[in-house]
């Protein structure tokens, strides 16, 4: 049997710095050079270290995903995609090179010191990309509404009764603001463009969603609709979940999901001091953010009418599911109150809330995946 090889790739748009590490811990660890990012040299690179049995391949995830990740599982060869915060780095350590950092990978490997990403198939990372693109035109909508707004302010234009950014509000400001200055009509024109093009955006985008979710394999689907159950969690919010997480049985409990989240405490204790500090924000960005706006939802009492009623009749979802989502209700609404009576910060209560929400999520996401994997 060939001894292991333990291969090390710092990766570039257009090149690729390899490294291999022998499997003894003393053996030898060298560079091989540069060669192009592309399949073929990639091929021709692997078939010279050895059998693909022999060879544990890893890089750091970055700005060129999984393309690679998936193009040397394809060759029969076993790949791992590391956390680039989670290398262990010296404290004196000036130096970095491409080569340096290719060889330390390897040596990394090796001694089993890094840690794997999750590394989403074809049709996750499909369906991230398209919610990431929705939360970015989201973001643009934010700011093209506040160049409106605050343009209207600094000009003494202020509608009464009406609020904001509903369809009478962008018809008052259509008929009734008119300027002199053809450069002021010229900018609210501009201004207004933008507000109605990111709103085309975004119900293109919600449209894309639905259908991308219609059309997903049964198991992603039945989570989706599964996690609508709670309050706080419609459509966009469950495949932004489902898409940032993947499988949700990949944790062993709800507390590795939530370290994974970032939204658990920091922590500097030592002796007998135990300090803890601001959420540690490791992990996905994407879904804390999603995991504190639908925690908003449960600061008010709790029912289940209206569009959340709706919504629970129209899908497919357990009694299961509807009974661990009343109880998350009951739960996180008398957090809520209990932390607003000791003066909490109303950020810092949905934020305690978000990661409590995880909990619940996480167990009717498995319960889901256990009673489809029973029924595959």
């Amino acid at each position: 049997m060939s001894k292991l090889r333990f291969v090390g790739l710092d990766v570039h748009a257009e090149t690729i710095v390899p490294a291999v590490a022998e499997e003894s811990l003393t053996g030898e660890v060298r560079s091989l050079g540069t060669i192009p990012n592309r399949v073929e040299s990639i091929r021709k690179l692997m078939g010279k270290l050895g059998p693909a049995s022999s060879l544990r391949v890893c890089y750091e995830a970055g700005p060129t995903g999984y393309v690679l990740y998936w193009q040397l599982t394809q060759m029969g060869i076993a790949c791992e995609v590391i956390a680039p915060s989670l290398i262990p780095t010296k404290a004196g350590d000036r130096v970095k090179t491409d080569r340096r950092d290719a060889e330390k990978l390897a040596r990394n490997y090796r001694a089993g010191e890094l840690t794997a990403v999750w590394v989403p198939d074809a049709g996750h990372e499909a369906l991230r990309d398209l919610v990431r693109a929705r939360e970015a035109a989201k973001k643009d909508q934010l700011k093209a509404r506040h160049r409106l707004g605050k343009f209207l302010l600094r000009h003494g234009r202020r509608p009464q009764g009406l609020k904001a950014w509903t369809k009478q509000y962008l018809d008052w400001i259509k008929s009734h603001v008119k300027f002199e200055q053809k450069a002021l009509e010229a900018t609210l024109a501009d201004y207004l463009e933008e507000v109605d093009h990111v709103a085309g955006r975004l119900m293109k985008l919600e449209k894309a969603i639905d259908e991308a979710v219609a059309a997903a394999p049964e198991e992603i689907r039945a989570v989706i609709e599964a996690l609508q159950a709670l309050r706080g969690v419609a459509q966009v919010t469950a495949a932004t979940i489902v898409s940032e997480i993947g499988s949700f049985s990949r944790f062993q409990s709800p507390r590795q999901l939530m370290g994974y989240s970032g939204l658990v405490a920091s922590e500097d204790s030592s002796g007998g001091r135990v300090r803890r500090g601001s959420i540690t924000k490791t992990g996905n960005g994407h879904l804390r953010r999603v995991l504190v706006e639908a925690a908003w939802a449960y600061q008010h009492r709790p029912n289940v009418s209206g569009y959340l009623l709706r919504r629970q009749k129209n899908l497919t979802i357990s009694d299961e599911a509807k009974k661990i989502a009343w109880k998350a209700q009951q739960r996180l609404h008398k957090r809520y109150q209990a932390f607003s009576l000791r003066g909490k910060n109303k950020n810092q209560i949905v934020t305690a809330l978000g990661r409590e929400l995880l909990g619940f999520l996480w167990a009717i996401a498995v319960k889901t995946e256990q009673n489809y994997t029973r029924t595959a």
